[in-house]
């Protein structure tokens, strides 16, 4: 029962932390839409970098992107709260039953890893240099997330079994 419980405890853990963060870019959406901006045009990497053609100036398709990242937040919120709840009903059911209650937690796990590995590790990280810049790199809180996430994901999806 006490892994049971751990895994729901884990799911709603990164449900809390991804409504946390959507509710701080909708509350906070100009200095966190900053950071997007500022990564999209590139105009704090260094100076020299070959890859400032691949910035983007459009104030519309940086206001385009911030809004598809806090949907795409927000929707990880809400998957991971309704997998976490489902495996809250099912925590005492047959394994068999608490295993079939873990798609919407694994779906909602695997969009935060995208979220944070794809949108922020390889498009802002690689793609538009945001490592070289030292006051908008959101690299190393990237990645801290997305392992978090990742790890959870890894023994949510471990079988589980009815005790003997």
């Amino acid at each position: 029962m006490a892994v049971r419980v751990s895994k729901v405890v884990l799911v709603a853990a990164m449900a809390l932390f991804a409504t946390l963060v959507a509710f701080g870019n909708i509350t906070d959406y100009g200095s966190n839409f900053a950071f997007v901006q500022h990564v999209l045009m590139m105009d704090t990497i260094f100076p020299n970098a070959t890859i400032h053609y691949r910035a983007i100036e459009s104030p519309f398709l940086h206001h385009a992107a911030y809004i598809l990242i806090i949907v795409a937040e927000a929707l990880v919120a809400i998957l991971c709260w309704l997998g976490a709840y489902r495996l809250l009903l099912k925590a005492r059911a047959p394994a068999a039953d608490f295993n079939r209650a873990k798609p919407i937690a694994v779906w909602g796990l695997l969009l935060g890893f995208l979220v944070w590995q794809v949108g922020f590790m390889s498009i802002g990280g690689e793609w538009f240099g945001m490592w070289m810049s030292d006051q908008w790199n959101g690299v190393p809180d990237a990645f801290r997330f997305f392992v978090t996430i990742l790890l959870v994901l890894i023994y949510l999806v471990q079988t589980d079994r009815d005790e003997a």
